[in-house]
């Protein structure tokens, strides 16, 4: 049964945190009074499912269901995480959560999306202080697995650990912050930047596109992998931090920035802001922007999780959480499930559908769990065995596009000696789109040359061949040539 997920405020960030919960399988419950909220969202949520799923290599959970409500009495009934999302006024997020207390269960968590307050700000006048907490997002909320989880003394520790445990289940990352203090950890940081920035513009230095190529061609690109300290640990040479901190500590000193100053908010300095930022990013509206800026984060994630590093290590995890255990089934009379994902935004080509070489990718992971199913696992090729690919056939018979639910059946047609024939059928929902015949050589990977299997092995294989022998394979056994 799904658990439910009661999204107060369904701006950006709220939206956000709605798409997010309802991709990883929760029912998603909305109160906002604003007339456009239900059109806002689901333009939110259908980013959300053109890019979140690609970041995955699992099996997404069955999408949960969303609802919009009239009240917020109606909204919060049932749910057990509810994200407050409103404006940023103290009054009124205090006024919302005596509301909500009313009507939500007492054990529920109710987390603020704030960007400033301390969540001891928030409690005051609350009927229960201790069940409210701050969990900080970034936008986008289903792509950036950042969430900062700020309590108070007012909030018992398991109830933390709870918090924390449900973000994580969602795929975030849950800072912990360690005590209560103004905008938290990262906006701090970024305010720094934005001072700075501030202060260029107003001095003629930089433009707003000149401060964002800085950015985005330089230092952005190694923060976004590495952050700070680890990069200027690598600056700092074999000698490491200390010797950067010894040789570009003194620069501290130095009249570099004006962080300590901001300049007034002008009119002029407002126009000359906004006239830049028009001139660099006005011909292009912001639904198109989102999507650039989303295709542009899986790439960079996907990038990472290739490397298993950073943010990349994180997807990693969270994905082998929703795996599970990897085991055959019962019922091995029917083809064996090997493979079930999203297709992601950077397997498709300029025909808008998957390539010719993502089908072959496909089937080779489903090849890969056949292979770890029947016991050919990273210690039996550790142990110097392994199966190698002689032959491929594939038939594309339907197009898949970016964020298409595709999987794979496989069916085995013969496991005699030293050979694994397999045949691979590729689906989205009942359509079949592909299928894939592949004979494969067990070998050593000593002599790399053809061996016979363990003996454990080959027993498995065996079976599941017997299981499958009666079974229908159209398709398989076919060759390319012209029809006479």
């Amino acid at each position: 049964m799904a658990q439910t997920a009661a999204i107060i405020g369904g701006g950006v960030i709220g939206g956000g945190w709605a798409a997010r919960f309802l991709l990883m399988g929760w029912d998603v419950q909305v109160f906002d009074p604003d007339p456009d909220a239900r059109r806002k969202i689901a333009e939110i949520v259908g980013n959300a499912r053109r890019s979140l799923p690609g970041l995955s290599d699992v099996a997404a959970p069955a999408e949960g269901k969303l609802t919009f409500h009239a009240t917020m009495s109606a909204a919060v009934k049932g749910a057990i995480w509810i994200q407050e999302s409103v404006p940023e006024r103290r009054a009124l997020k205090r006024k919302v959560y005596q509301s909500m207390q009313e009507f939500c269960d007492p054990d529920a968590v109710i987390a603020s999306s704030t960007s400033g307050f301390k969540p001891s700000e928030l409690q005051g006048c609350a009927t229960r202080p201790g069940q409210i907490i701050v969990a900080h997002p970034f936008n986008p909320v289903y792509l950036l697995p950042l969430v900062e989880l700020v309590p108070s003394d007012a909030n018992p520790p398991e109830f933390v650990d709870r918090a924390a445990h449900i973000l994580t289940d969602i795929g975030m990352h849950p800072l912990r912050i360690r005590a209560e203090i103004d905008a938290h950890v990262a906006d701090r940081l970024l305010e720094a930047v934005w001072r700075e920035a501030l202060w260029l513009i107003n001095d003629g230095i930089a433009t707003t596109a000149e401060i964002d190529d800085a950015i985005r061609y330089g230092f952005g690109l190694r923060w976004a992998q590495m952050g700070l300290f680890e990069t200027y640990r690598i600056a700092g040479g074999e000698a490491g931090m200390r010797h950067f901190i010894e040789q570009f500590g003194p620069c501290l000193q130095w009249p570099w920035t004006r962080l300590t100053d901001v300049p007034d908010l002008t009119d002029t300095l407002i126009d000359r802001i906004a006239d830049q930022s028009d001139a660099q990013s006005g011909a292009v509206s912001i639904r198109d922007l989102e999507r650039i800026r989303d295709d542009n984060l899986v790439t960079i994630l996907r990038g990472l999780k290739a490397r298993d590093w950073g943010a990349g290590a994180l997807l990693n995890a969270h994905d082998r959480r929703v795996e599970g255990a990897v085991t055959l089934p019962d019922d091995l009379s029917q083809p064996i499930p090997t493979m079930a994902r999203a297709v992601p935004l950077d397997w498709t080509d300029y025909n808008g559908h998957m390539t010719e070489a993502r089908y072959l990718h496909a089937f080779g992971e489903a090849t890969d769990r056949m292979m770890h199913l029947i016991g050919c696992d990273a210690d039996y090729i550790a142990a110097g065995r392994s199966f190698f690919t002689a032959e491929t056939h594939i038939r594309h018979l339907a197009e898949a596009h970016a964020g298409t639910v595709i999987r794979i059946d496989t069916q085995v047609l013969a496991a005699a000696g030293k050979k694994m024939h397999l045949f691979h059928r590729m689906y989205a929902d009942d359509r079949l789109l592909a299928t894939g015949e592949h004979l494969l050589i067990h070998v050593s990977l000593e002599t790399r040359r053809a061996c016979d299997p363990e003996p454990a092995l080959a027993a498995v294989l065996e079976r599941i061949a017997a299981a499958h022998a009666g079974l229908p394979y159209d398709g398989a056994g076919k060759a390319v040539g012209v029809k006479g």
